[in-house]
């Protein structure tokens, strides 16, 4: 652990497994999501995404929470930080890998978050101070534009995915015990619905639909495969900034 952060627990969503494990990869793709337009370019700036969450439009999302368990009355609150590093190359979209070892989503691709804390003043400092804490990105980098509505967990969360621009170069400093790897993508490639697939599983008698974004800088570069939650993030954030 990174000296000078406080202890903290070995997950920063302590989870209660629901469902029996599946790899996600298996599940068959049921749609590619090619007959949407991607969000075109010129919304993805700082300053066109700073006067959309200004004046939002009307819009619906797609995802409120994982199908299994939709809404909990119980659910406990959490909140993650969707990063959009702003290069001037293109803004990207800041992601961590969680590390093998954990219980619960090891291994999975994520947000930097967790479970909001007594000291927190609300949702946005719950991100703040988790991404301080997995990452070692400070709040004065970060500027927040907006939130997306709540998203529930099938684990008794309900998340609220916060945004935040991030001014670049920054020197990261994950939490090993929680964060594998951070890597970036650009957020055109994560706003462009060709490359969501909509998959489809039925556990226990109940089905469950879920999207996946893989994504590979390159032929030659590993795969991340985003899923499950955060895919879902990722897709009611395209339904917001592509709704007219």
């Amino acid at each position: 652990m990174t000296q000078g952060r406080r202890p903290r627990a070995p997950s920063a969503f302590p989870e209660r497994p629901l469902v029996p494990s599946f790899d996600p990869r298996q599940v068959p793709v049921e749609e590619h999501c090619d007959s949407l337009a991607a969000v075109e370019a010129p919304r993805l700036t700082p300053d066109a995404l700073r006067a959309r969450f200004r004046v939002p439009p009307f819009w619906q999302p797609e995802m409120r929470g994982d199908r299994a368990r939709l809404i909990q009355a119980d659910a406990r609150p959490a909140a993650v930080l969707m990063p959009v590093v702003v290069h001037a190359s293109g803004p990207t979209l800041l992601l961590t890998q969680r590390t093998d070892h954990l219980r619960h989503h090891s291994g999975q691709i994520a947000f930097p978050g967790g479970r909001a804390e007594p000291e927190d003043r609300d949702a946005a400092g719950t991100a703040l101070r988790e991404t301080q804490e997995e990452i070692g990105l400070g709040a004065e980098r970060i500027e927040i534009v907006g939130v997306l509505p709540e998203y529930h967990t099938i684990t008794g969360y309900r998340v609220t995915p916060v945004i935040g621009l991030v001014t670049p170069g920054f020197t990261l400093h994950p939490d090993p015990d929680e964060v594998a790897e951070v890597f970036e993508v650009p957020l055109g490639f994560l706003m462009d619905p060709r490359n969501h697939q909509r998959r489809r599983i039925i556990i226990d008698a109940a089905e469950r639909t879920f999207f996946s974004i893989p994504y590979s800088a390159s032929v030659a570069q590993r795969e991340y495969f985003i899923w499950g939650a955060t895919a879902a993030m990722l897709r009611n954030l395209y339904r917001f900034l592509s709704a007219d």
